[in-house]
């Protein structure tokens, strides 16, 4: 199993279906909170939903289309990261993620999406990772800015969230601009 250990406490893995029911719990007991900035909670009734998930990541991870991970802190899967896009051809990735409420405010996705940029410009070889979070979505936003990408622009009507359209915010960083802010 892929894994990738960002401090004592917290992790990425590869997801693999024995994470399907820890996942469902966490969507049948905060559906109204993910609801909020995600499309999928009002569909995720079941197990299988998120078995389904996780053989099309998996998929998707051998056809070198995505990487999707569960973020696991104290040996507990406490949401989901991924590149929800590799384009190879244009070198580079889209960065998704979400947590459950009760792990917000400890650092763990701000901590995740740095280790993913990391794998993006060394293994992966890309050249940009971008980051697309709905305008109000303030938590979101704030991971991409404390982690220095800058605000790209607004699309409007960018998605439809169980009849809400929202605006997306875009932020990018690039593989120079990464170096220079570690130097």
């Amino acid at each position: 199993m892929f894994t990738l250990d960002i401090d004592p406490q917290l992790k990425l893995s590869l997801v693999e279906k024995s994470m399907a029911a820890r996942y469902f719990q966490i969507a049948a007991t905060e559906r109204a909170y993910l609801s909020e900035w995600l499309a999928w909670p009002p569909h995720a009734h079941d197990e299988q939903f998120f078995e389904r998930f996780i053989q099309s990541s998996l998929h998707d991870y051998a056809d070198g289309k995505s990487l999707v991970c569960a973020m696991i802190f104290q040996d507990q899967v406490v949401g989901n990261i991924s590149f929800n896009k590799i384009d190879q051809q244009l070198k580079r990735v889209e960065i998704g993620y979400w947590l459950s409420a009760a792990y917000q405010g400890k650092g763990i996705v701000t901590r995740c999406v740095a280790k993913l940029i990391e794998l993006a410009f060394t293994k992966y070889e890309m050249e940009k990772v971008q980051i697309s979070a709905a305008e109000k979505n303030q938590p979101s936003r704030n991971v991409a800015e404390r982690l220095g990408f800058t605000l790209e622009g607004i699309i409007s009507r960018a998605e439809n969230l169980n009849g809400r359209v929202v605006d997306h915010a875009i932020y990018g960083l690039s593989k120079v601009a990464w170096k220079q802010a570690k130097a």
